[in-house]
């Protein structure tokens, strides 16, 4: 159709992207998805049209943003813990080039509005150094110091879609641990709840199950499809500052793993790797702001979320075997 709106999606190979792509054509928009990869666990017909693009480059972002009026800015080189400690160079330079890239031909080729996902890891360290920690707003991320170099690219590039708002308008948000069915929860770039899902799977009653550090770190976990509603609001809103999106509900990586084991109904012990990468000991969304902002809060519960979650990963690993 004609009259309808283009957007562009990058980062739609990836997990919460094609998540995305699907929400925005039951809104009735016209999707292209670009990624360095096809989707693993959605076909790429989902979108309208889906591109093969390394978007490093500016020319692939050119082309990437050719005739599209809104532009979902989620391509990133990213993981799990392990993964974003253990590539820091990598990590920088692409996410760098490839927001550097997209913020330049999108003003080039006359995006009218952006949507950036940043994340809850641009959040200082000093601020997340307790289990029990109070909840990070948006205004607590300065004076910076996040605590590694993902999180310090997400906040340059925070800096950098802000600056080009005088050719856009420029959406962010700032995601806090997005979960759900049909994401990697296995070869490294898994991120906690996929992976405990998978070692829960793949474990009898009375197996070890290893958990990374001591378990007593904290997190809070939000559905993606709740993340997808809150990113769609923003977009639509006149809100000009990076917003939280996340749960507000704090848990413990032991505590998790026991929720995923009763879903399973499964009985294992735990084994903690003191030496693996664990990150801030506690973190958790202040949503005082997306509230009032976007009338937005989280409508999936933990449980709910993970035992879609688990079914989900457990019916992949069966298929595998």
């Amino acid at each position: 159709m004609e009259n309808q709106k283009k957007v562009l999606v990058t980062g739609a190979g990836g997990f919460i992207g094609h998540h995305l792509v699907r929400f925005l054509k039951k809104q009735g928009y016209w999707v292209r998805g670009v990624d360095i990869k096809e989707p693993e666990y959605s076909p790429k017909n989902e979108a309208d049209e889906f591109l093969l693009l390394d978007l490093r480059f500016l020319e692939n972002c050119l082309k990437a943003t050719e005739g599209i009026e809104e532009v979902y800015a989620l391509a990133a080189n990213m993981g799990g813990i392990g993964f974003i400690t253990f590539h820091n160079a990598d990590v920088l330079y692409d996410n760098v080039c490839i927001n550097a890239n997209t913020a330049e031909a999108s003003k080039k080729n006359g995006v009218k509005r952006l949507f950036y996902s940043s994340s809850a890891c641009i959040y200082p360290t000093y601020k997340q150094e307790e289990t029990n920690l109070v909840a990070l707003k948006e205004s607590d991320a300065y004076p910076a110091d996040p605590d590694n170099e993902y999180g310090w690219e997400k906040l340059f590039s925070e800096r950098l879609y802000k600056s080009y708002g005088e050719f856009y308008q420029a959406r962010i948000a700032r995601f806090h641990n997005i979960f759900g069915p049909e994401g990697t929860y296995d070869g490294g770039r898994e991120k906690a709840p996929a992976a405990l899902a998978r070692k829960i799977a793949l474990a009898k009653d009375g197996d070890y199950v290893e958990i990374w550090g001591d378990g007593l770190q904290t997190r809070s976990f939000c559905y993606v499809d709740d993340c997808v509603e809150g990113v769609y609001k923003l977009m639509r809103s006149d809100f000009k500052e990076p917003l939280n999106i996340g749960s507000d509900r704090l848990i413990s990586i032991n505590d998790m793993l026991d929720m995923v084991a009763k879903i399973a109904g499964k009985k294992v012990n735990k084994k903690h790797l003191l030496d693996k990468p664990q990150g801030v000991r506690g973190r958790n969304s202040d949503n005082t702001l997306c509230k009032r902002v976007l009338n937005w809060e989280p409508k999936v519960s933990l449980e709910e979320g993970m035992e879609k979650t688990y079914k989900w990963i457990s019916e992949q690993i069966k298929g595998v075997q």
